[in-house]
């Protein structure tokens, strides 16, 4: 049958060991690669993905939000404006200002009072 060296070769799962028990070679060992690492990876991927998901959904809306309250704001300014545009014209009527230079005793100066500048 076999020898001693060949039983413990067998035994020693990869290993030759000799009569006197020293060790002359041996055989690389290889670990199973596991299977739950990619798994993990694949995991961890998905939920950095969904957070960057998330966050851009997020500020879309915050800048909705933003979006609208400036035509809000926009369409209070215009009506704004457009009052104050009327209140000029009001306020720049040629019959108002001299309604008011009568009240304060104004009168048109005649024309040997006007000098026009060259």
């Amino acid at each position: 049958g076999q020898s001693y060296g060949s039983k413990r070769q067998a035994a020693g799962r990869g290993k030759t060991v000799g009569c006197e028990g020293t060790m002359t070679r041996r055989k690389a060992v290889r670990k199973p690669r596991s299977t739950l690492t990619p798994w993990v990876l694949l995991i961890v991927f998905f939920f950095a993905e969904l957070l960057v998901y998330s966050w851009c959904r997020v500020q879309y809306v915050q800048t909705g939000y933003e979006i609208d309250q400036v035509r809000q704001e926009r369409r209070r300014l215009t009506a704004l404006h457009h009052e104050f545009q009327v209140e000029e014209a009001r306020l720049r009527s040629p019959e108002r200002i001299r309604r008011l230079a009568r009240k304060r005793g104004l009168v048109m100066p005649d024309s040997s009072h006007v000098v026009v500048l060259p």
